[in-house]
């Protein structure tokens, strides 16, 4: 991996030891709260807590819980309705109440912002490129082709593929995780003093995870950079964090090294946490066998077609102005029978979500063959998808840009029940309630509006709305990478009970080889366009093939920070040695 070092006051800020430079952010007492209906509810109180230089502080809790708001709070970012009081320093400088110039400097130059939703933070109308730039320029005196050079180089270092075209790319026109990467080699352009990183590694594949997160370390190490680490991936915070926050219900309810909270924890809520974290490679082998045992016993007694057939599958996308024509998928054959879940993992941009929008009829087939249900989708119309829309249901990667900005969240959900059951009125309202009920959350929010809901809470809902026809065939793309972990496993707990009660096949897509491993009977490995290996999911955990594959297991992140530490040196080994990532 290249290293972003510009030739400017970023690089030649002297490296002060952490114990005669202290604090890099100090915060004391700071409350966030927002103004709705006339009342002031409060999202963070009392939060105290300081940064070091070269030190990471995780901030881990549920979905709501305030992590986000109270970091936000210190760049000023808070929504319109939005306070907050109290104190947060940077290296002295006040930061609550600073406004207009003043912020300005300090947002991008000395302190960063990696967000939780790319394709919302990144502006629509700008290229990748111009944007990274515009960082660069706005902080830097440097002329237009030294900027694009530098921007370049940052690309290269968060590992985008063919970054001299990717910088003329619209958001769009990137993948989930390369939009992450994009958008994390924007925040590190000016080298910051301090990185708040608010889930920065939710849509990436575990090999480029392992990357970013050694991006993260060498840029602390580089320039004694503190981070903020707002996570609810405790295998991340397990290979970062020095410190560790637990918060629940806005407050910081219990804080200690990551030792201490690993292993010694004392809060309840602590412990419920970590018990609710998937451990990769932990379910037991004989686990893995009745599940492998119930599913092939389940498709011989199936005597109808498998629900989703692709053989030799090629997807395609069209030549668009000076954009040549991409082969996303090339020659895949994969098969999923009814009342199966097969898990598809790879790294972003290996056509993983390409084949669940061509399983939906939302990209044609170019060649081979694909079935869904009986329906053959190669040169499918419109009319003959129809009789699909019921069937078969997606939980997309994005809740943020998914949901319709103007409906209420009870409006969406129940959106599918009014086209398909036709159910209005009481019916459709009591159908809606259960479904928030199945998904963890109140009834009072039917009436809330997608931006009035955090990411988890938005995500909960598109689950919802994909359960409402209760499908045969359910593509679930990345759909529980923005829960934290306890909702996590109570929504991969209502997937198997909904799965078992139902029947319904699942293609589950994610990076995350932990939820895979729990809820998935097969695995197949996606590499550049290819499936290169498939198998039951304890040959692919215990037993991986394929080089690749191996690759992939190695970089999954455990919730334990001796084991990790020990994964992650195995893992530099395999690198050092074979010269690969």
């Amino acid at each position: 991996m290249s290293t972003f070092s510009p030739d400017s006051e970023a690089s030649r800020r002297p490296v002060v030891p952490v114990d005669e430079q202290g604090p890099i952010l100090e915060v004391e007492d700071l409350n966030v709260s927002f103004y709705v209906d006339g009342e002031w509810f409060p999202a963070a109180i009392g939060v105290s807590y300081h940064v070091d230089a070269g030190e990471v502080v995780a901030i881990v809790g549920e979905s709501g819980s305030g992590k986000t708001q109270s970091s936000m709070s210190l760049l000023g970012l808070l929504p319109t309705n939005g306070r907050a009081t109290g104190s947060a320093r940077l290296n002295g400088k006040e930061l609550v109440g600073l406004t207009g110039a003043a912020m300005r400097k300090v947002r991008g130059r000395e302190i960063a912002v990696i967000f939780q939703e790319p394709m919302t933070a990144l502006n629509p109308v700008y290229t990748i490129g111009f944007q990274i730039v515009e960082t660069i320029r706005s902080h830097f005196d440097m002329g237009p082709k030294e900027a694009r050079e530098r921007a370049i180089e940052l690309l290269k270092m968060v590992e985008i593929p063919e970054p001299e075209r990717r910088f003329d790319a619209f958001p769009h026109q990137l993948s989930g995780g390369q939009r992450q990467r994009a958008m994390i080699a924007q925040a590190l352009a000016c080298e910051p003093q301090l990185l708040v990183a608010d889930e920065p590694t939710t849509a990436l594949d575990v090999t480029v995870q392992a990357e970013i997160l050694k991006l993260m370390r060498d840029l602390r190490e580089r320039v004694n950079a503190g981070v903020v680490l707002i996570t609810h991936d405790m295998g991340v915070v397990a290979d970062m964090a020095d410190r560790i926050l637990v918060m629940q219900h806005g407050r910081i309810v219990e804080s200690g090294t990551a030792d201490q909270i690993f292993n010694h924890a004392q809060h309840p809520y602590t412990r419920q946490l970590l018990a609710a974290v998937p451990h990769f490679g932990t379910v037991s082998q004989e686990e893995s066998e009745v599940r492998t045992a119930r599913d092939r016993e389940a498709a011989r007694a199936e005597t109808r077609e498998p629900i989703m057939v692709a053989e030799h599958l090629v997807l395609e996308y069209p030549k668009r102005g000076n954009q040549p024509l991409f082969r996303a998928v090339d020659d895949v054959s994969l098969t999923i029978g009814r009342g199966e879940v097969v898990g598809l993992v790879g790294e972003s941009g290996s056509g993983k979500t390409t084949i669940g929008r061509a399983a939906l009829g939302l990209l044609p087939v170019a060649d081979g063959r694909l079935e869904i249900a009986g329906v053959s989708m190669k040169g499918a119309r419109q009319k003959d998808l129809r009789p699909l829309r019921d069937r078969v249901g997606i939980v997309f990667q994005d809740p943020g840009s998914s949901l319709n900005p103007r409906l209420p969240v009870g409006e969406s959900i129940g959106e599918p029940l009014l086209l398909h059951r036709g159910l209005r009125g009481k019916a459709l309202s009591t159908e809606v309630e259960s479904l928030l009920d199945r998904v963890h959350l109140q009834r009072g929010f039917r009436n809330r509006y997608p931006h009035e809901l955090s990411g988890g809470q938005r995500q909960r809902v598109g689950i919802a709305r994909a359960l409402a026809l209760e499908p045969d065939l359910l593509v679930a793309d990345e759909p529980t990478s923005a829960l934290d972990v306890s909702v996590q496993a109570k929504v991969l707990e209502l997937f198997q009970e909904l799965q078992r009660e139902h029947g319904f096949a699942c293609l589950f897509i994610s990076h995350d080889l932990g939820v895979v491993e729990i809820l998935a009977s097969r695995i197949a490995v996606m590499y550049r366009g290819k499936i290169v290996e498939i198998g039951d999911r304890d040959e692919i955990v215990r037993n991986p093939q394929h080089e690749y594959t191996r690759r992939l297991v190695s970089a999954v992140p455990v919730p334990d920070p001796e084991e990790q530490r020990q994964r992650r040196q195995a893992r530099d080994a395999i690198i050092a040695e074979t010269g690969v990532s």
